[in-house]
């Protein structure tokens, strides 16, 4: 019997207790991923013989610890993630015997966004990343000091001349993770000078520290919900706004998205790698749980059939993957190799 059949066998009978059988797919996690998610799952539910999976919400950080909790129906079948699951969460996943595989279903722009009130932004990556970032150097470039700037004209005379208000996702956010490391790691304390060699006199050699984000009302947690976000901004046209592609190519008609290093935030741009604020989108299935479940394979399969350049999910603004990719993918779904630490250096 093979390993798969022989997990299958033995959680089985741990799952067959009244209070705990489950006979539909599980999901929580990524509110970029989420629309997606809930478009394949509803896709899958139009055939009779499946109920349809039920997605949740809550941020790509519940998705991973989620799937990684532990065996039995009382846990979700799969983790979806905008953010790739780091060495210490899958330490997590092993110390509860959960086995998963990474399948990586499409790619995502980070943008910055405000209402078409107001005039569109065009701003370095650098610049957006001085803005946000907690600290920053002092004027001797000698220390470290906690970000000063109140209007975004205090980092260059030609951006707008009001306070800088930010919404955007909370620490549980793959999003959030994504912009810290893209936009204030990599692309201010990775490229200015004075930034980049106080990062090395700390010990900070990556500049990861640079990561956290302002505490001071510059920046505002505004929850995993991405629409509240959108709403937000309709609501405060001096506010910008921080979120999935996604979300701004389905508001177009009350939404921009702000123009980095000169490229502005589209389809094409981001498919390109244009538009740098950009990552990958995955989900993380468990083992013990296929066979179990019903549906979990075909739930996996029907995200085959729309993750095209042509399909329902690029028409709600994931950006596709390359057809070697997804046959890469397609055949993890077959074989299910099981993510190893190895495997996400």
């Amino acid at each position: 019997m093979s390993f798969r059949l022989l997990t299958a066998a033995v959680v089985s009978v741990a799952m067959t207790a009244p209070a705990v059988a489950r006979d539909y797919v599980s999901l929580a996690g990524s509110s970029t991923v989420f629309p997606f998610a809930t478009i394949v799952a509803e896709k899958l539910g139009q055939n009779p013989a499946i109920k349809t999976p039920i997605v949740e919400s809550g941020g790509s950080s519940v998705g991973k610890k989620g799937v990684c909790d532990g065996i039995g129906t009382q846990f979700i079948d799969i983790g979806n993630a905008s953010s790739r699951m780091k060495a210490k969460e899958l330490k997590y996943c092993d110390a509860n015997g959960v086995a998963v595989t990474e399948i990586k279903v499409g790619y995502d722009g980070i943008v910055l966004s405000n209402s078409k009130k107001s005039p569109l932004l065009e701003i370095s990556r650098a610049d957006l990343g001085k803005a946000l970032t907690a600290e920053v150097p002092d004027a001797s470039g000698k220390k470290w000091i906690p970000n000063p700037y109140k209007k975004w004209s205090e980092l260059n005379a030609a951006y707008p001349d009001i306070a800088i208000r930010v919404y955007g996702p909370p620490t549980t956010s793959g999003t959030r993770a994504s912009f810290a490391e893209l936009i204030n790691q990599k692309s201010y304390c990775g490229k200015d000078k004075v930034a980049k060699a106080l990062s090395v006199e700390r010990g900070d050699k990556k500049g990861k520290k640079c990561r956290a984000m302002r505490t001071d009302g510059a920046y505002i947690e505004a929850g995993e919900q991405d629409n509240l976000i959108v709403q937000k901004l309709n609501e405060d046209p001096n506010a910008f706004g921080i979120f999935g592609f996604s979300y701004l190519d389905q508001n177009t008609d009350t939404v921009q998205g702000a123009v980095l290093d000169g490229v502005a935030p589209t389809f094409d741009a981001i498919g390109s790698g244009k538009y740098k604020a950009s990552r990958a989108l995955y989900f993380y299935v468990k083992h013990a749980h296929i066979g179990v479940v019903p549906g979990i394979e075909k739930y996996m399969t029907e995200w085959t059939k729309h993750w095209g350049d042509d399909g329902v999910l690029a028409d709600a603004g994931m950006i596709p993957m390359s057809k070697v990719e997804r046959k890469e993918m397609m055949d993890r779904m077959n074989d299910l190799p099981v993510l190893k630490k190895g495997d996400l250096k």
